[in-house]
């Protein structure tokens, strides 16, 4: 019995180690197995936040391209010129090796395009920090890789004017989103933005570093970038001598987030989408003084900053405590160059004031040069001058008009001369050559370009003269579909023309959903806004950004050949600004001439 009971003992220890030992291998093998075969699964779940394709997938040969295509996640370095479409597989030579050069206190970009034809789950970037061979440090805290998200757009075609709701859209990758993970849905693509921003007090040399993307199990992607950084630096943004003017919404960031205005929660929302913004260079402040000055055209109207009351005794008060807030705000921020004020000619002639007597709103009709005109604005202007010159603000301050008659634009101007003299005047519309000294900043359409020589005598006199894009052109443009050296393009064009920067009329006049579908109703899709919310930043921001960067290295440049004399580079540099000229007809060099232009601006920096 007892040797009996020994055996059964020592029989059952045996058999229960030999079923734990077996049940670990089963598990190795499970494990592997499944990391061996995860590949083969279809991931068909599509991110909730992205719109479906109207060019789905279903026959023909995107989809033999497909299916000829790796299992798992692939992935390439691709181009920053290169738009690639979410179910197109990637025409690229692949490489895990990408190299750039950059000054001191620049931004850089490069692309990533990650594809599968099966599906993968959360993709993940993990960048380490790039490092010479001594040892220095760009920190991987400099180093953004973003997600590319998709969106909605016309087929770029569309041109100013009512949008049908049968007209052709596509899908088109431009947000640049802040997600740390990301599903890939089978037989999709996701590209990735990489920013590198080069600290001012970067030593010069060759820096190395890696980029690692992972998914559900699969194999580690590594991709290695190299960066040269040259002995020469960019100032500050703040003080980029090139004169951005992306007009702010604060009211579509009140609408999108379901915020009151003006709320604690709404100036959270403001301060990252302006220091994006001021990051870019920007040197003017939006305001609007009147209701609607520009009639409603986008999808939120602008309300008056500035609150007009009439009082029971027909005396006129005016509340400037929303107008006051928002400059100190936007000034917080770093934009404190200009406050810009819309607007003296209001599209509708219609100006709105609060009846104190009826307590309701009411609208006077006035056009510019009429009694009825002057005797509304007389006594506001005064007050305003005043308050301005209280707050220190006056100096760099305009009333500002966009697209008005040359007639309106005299009577304006010689009405606020003999008003409030000591407020300047901006004009966004066409060259007028009766009032070109009349007006401070001055923003010229790029289809009725200025000569070279006008933009010279007032950018001798310190005068800002820009011009501007809006929903014309169809190219060089910035909407949704443009071709992303088309957003670049522009810094070179002002600085080939001599011009001192770049307007556009919407830096986040969002449309009801601007994270599906970038179209409105009468503009070309993205017409309306360059960043979406959430301070996210697009394809289009940071290619014009880079743009901007450029313009600055060629003022920086010439300075330095003129001074020392090396007349040789100069020419090379002016003969190459000289390619950059707006051509109506022509509809595919900007991407070849950004990219020769970068190719010698490189030559000329080393």
């Amino acid at each position: 019995m007892i040797s009996s009971s020994n055996f059964h003992l020592g029989g059952h220890t045996d058999f229960s180690l030999f079923n734990i030992f077996s049940f670990i291998v089963f598990l190795v093998i499970l494990i592997i197995y499944q990391n061996s075969t995860v590949c083969a699964q279809k991931v068909s779940a599509r991110v909730s936040y992205e719109p479906e394709d109207p060019g789905t997938i279903t026959l023909g040969k995107p989809l033999q391209k497909w299916e000829q295509a790796p299992t798992g996640l692939q992935g390439s370095f691709g181009s920053i010129n290169q738009r690639y479409l979410r179910n197109q597989v990637p025409d690229v030579d692949r490489t895990n090796i990408w190299s750039g050069v950059a000054w001191r206190g620049e931004r850089i970009n490069a692309q990533i395009v990650l594809w599968s034809a099966t599906g993968v789950r959360n993709v993940n970037v993990e960048v380490l920090p790039l490092k010479n061979q001594t040892g220095d440090i760009i920190n991987s805290s400099n180093i953004h890789p973003r997600f590319v998200r998709y969106v909605i757009a016309d087929n770029g075609q569309q041109k100013c004017g009512p949008i049908s709701p049968d007209s052709p859209k596509k899908l088109i990758p431009d947000i640049l989103d802040k997600a740390e993970k990301l599903d890939l849905a089978e037989y999709s693509v996701r590209p990735i933005w990489v920013i590198i921003d080069v600290p001012n007090d970067a030593k010069p040399g060759t820096y190395k570093g890696k980029l690692f993307v992972t998914a559900g199990g699969l194999k580690t992607l590594q991709f290695e970038m190299n960066l040269e950084i040259l002995n020469r630096t960019l100032p500050e943004p703040s003080n980029w001598s090139f004169h951005l003017d992306l007009w702010q919404n604060p009211y579509a960031v009140a609408r999108y987030h379901r915020i009151r205005p003006w709320s604690e929660e709404h100036w959270l929302l403001l301060k990252s989408l302006l220091r994006m913004l001021a990051d870019a260079g920007q040197k003017c402040i939006t305001t609007s003084i009147v209701y609607k000055p520009w009639a409603g055209q986008t999808y939120d109207h602008f309300e008056s900053m500035i609150k007009w009351i009439r009082k029971k005794n027909g005396e006129w008060q005016f509340d400037y405590e929303i107008f006051d807030k928002w400059v100190a705000f936007c000034e917080s921020c770093g934009i404190k160059k200009q406050i810009n004020c819309y607007s003296m000619v209001a599209w509708s002639n219609s100006f709105r004031y609060f009846d104190e007597a009826t307590g309701d709103y009411k609208y006077v009709i006035a056009e510019p040069g009429t009694d009825n005109y002057e005797k509304h604005w007389r006594q506001f202007l005064k007050d305003f001058s005043k308050h301005l010159e209280d707050k220190g603000w006056l100096e760099k301050t305009t009333v500002a008009m966009d697209e008005r008659p040359l007639k309106a634009m005299q009577n304006v101007i010689d009405f606020v001369k003999k008003t409030a003299p000591g407020l300047k005047v901006t004009l966004a519309g066409n060259y007028h050559s009766e009032i070109k000294y009349d007006i401070h900043d001055l923003c010229v359409f790029i289809q009725t370009p200025v000569k070279p020589e006008l933009i010279k005598e007032r950018v001798d006199r310190s005068l800002p003269t820009t011009f501007y894009v809006c929903c014309g052109p169809e190219w060089p443009n910035i909407f949704t579909y443009s071709p992303p050296a088309e957003s670049t393009w522009q810094g070179w064009y002002a600085a080939a023309q001599g011009y001192s920067g770049f307007l556009r009329w919407a830096y986040n006049s969002w449309v009801e959903d601007p994270l599906q579908d970038t179209r409105f109703v009468s503009w070309p899709a993205g017409d309306c806004f360059l960043v979406y919310p959430g301070a996210r930043s697009s394809i289009r921001f940071e290619r014009l950004r880079e743009g901007i960067q450029d313009y600055e290295k060629i003022q920086i440049l010439k300075h330095y050949f003129t001074e020392s004399n090396k007349k040789d580079k100069l020419d090379k540099l002016n003969t190459m600004l000289d390619k950059f000229v707006y051509d109506p007809n022509d509809q595919k060099s900007h991407e070849n001439a950004v990219r020769e232009g970068k190719k010698l601006l490189l030559e000329l920096s080393l």
